[in-house]
């Protein structure tokens, strides 16, 4: 069966086809084309992710991304430094540059984006978070709660002064966690956040994503890809960040020798395809997570239009055609 629908929304993609966007060697080229792979995928409109490191490596990539005036790249989104440094929880974020929340030292990265942070993913643990928080939401930036061990209380605090979404919800908490509470039952629960969700089969089995997205509902659920440069490639060794990462041979990507998950080599239209296969979902209901919803989550719109195969047998989308127009002017009327 033949499918239109539109252009696809990632709010989280650390690099793509060999090019990760948090190297310090980033160059406009490699950028423009990992966008030209992702709309292949059916993506049109992205977030490059700028993870947990120093100052200089987050200022030398972000020149890089906001030079880059494609429409495909609606913001960056910011995730770290102000995480828990819990092994687990940080996932792979290097240690030595995880930081207590602050205001100036987020002005100084908001500044170096040319005022593009549109997303910033934080743990409200995190000395001063709450107050960084509150600063975020006052200028109009979303608000994220990941990489945590978050107390409920801390959890509650946090969403009453304005974060409205779980970043990759199940994943960048600890391997082992109290049966209850913690904080992904607390998160579920939260009618005023939703949530993201990696659906490769690796970060989340099948039957945890479908209990997820009963809880939370298909409405406040959307869906990333949390890809980095070994999307798209073979198996072998890829990085973000610095950090070295393994692609296997079943898609799955590690740090090597341990059970910690690195970001991921999934595809949207993957993520689409398993979202129907794991949750029995509808089709557009899956199209929506990962396209109307993370655009009116954050106060933005699609742009373009996909063509696809859809075979329902396989639950696969395989995209034919990408279209990506101009994105609409949301300041002229014009809505999702």
């Amino acid at each position: 069966m033949r499918v239109q629908l539109r252009g696809l929304f990632d709010l989280q993609v650390n690099g793509f086809a060999g090019v990760d966007f948090n190297s310090p060697d980033l160059t406009e080229d490699r950028v423009d084309y990992a966008l030209n792979r992702m709309r292949a995928t059916g993506v049109t409109r992205c977030l490059p992710t700028l993870i947990t490191g120093s100052l200089d490596r987050f200022v030398a990539s972000a020149r890089v991304l906001v030079s880059v005036r494609d429409p495909a790249i609606a913001g960056i989104h910011m995730e770290g430094p102000y995480i828990s440094p819990a092994d687990g929880a940080r996932g792979a974020h290097p240690p030595e540059h995880i930081v207590p929340a602050s205001i100036d030292g987020f002005e100084r990265r908001q500044t170096a984006c040319d005022g593009r942070i549109r997303l910033v993913t934080l743990a409200p643990e995190v000395p001063g978070a709450i107050a960084l928080i509150e600063h975020l939401v006052r200028s109009g930036i979303r608000v994220a709660i990941g990489h945590t061990a978050a107390t409920p209380e801390a959890i509650a605090t946090a969403i009453a002064a304005g974060a409205t979404l779980a970043t990759h919800l199940g994943n960048g908490c600890p391997q082992m966690l109290p049966r209850h509470p913690n904080p992904i039952w607390e998160l579920l629960a939260a009618d005023g956040a939703f949530m993201s969700l990696i659906v490769d089969g690796h970060h989340l089995p099948g039957s945890t994503v479908k209990a997820m997205v009963r809880a939370k509902s298909a409405a406040r659920t959307i869906l990333v890809t949390d890809a980095m440069a070994a999307a798209g490639c073979a198996a072998g060794q890829y990085a973000i960040g610095g950090v070295v990462c393994e692609l296997n041979e079943h898609g799955r990507v590690s740090l090597p020798g341990t059970p910690y998950l690195a970001g991921s080599a999934l595809t949207m239209d993957q993520a689409i395809g398993n979202t129907v296969r794991f949750t029995g979902v509808p089709l557009e209901d899956a199209i929506a997570m990962a396209s109307t919803i993370p655009a009116g989550w954050l106060g933005d719109a699609t742009a373009g239009t996909v063509t696809a195969a859809w075979d329902a047998e396989r639950s696969e989308l395989r995209i034919e055609r990408t279209e990506a127009t101009e994105v609409p002017d949301l300041k002229n009327g014009a809505t999702e």
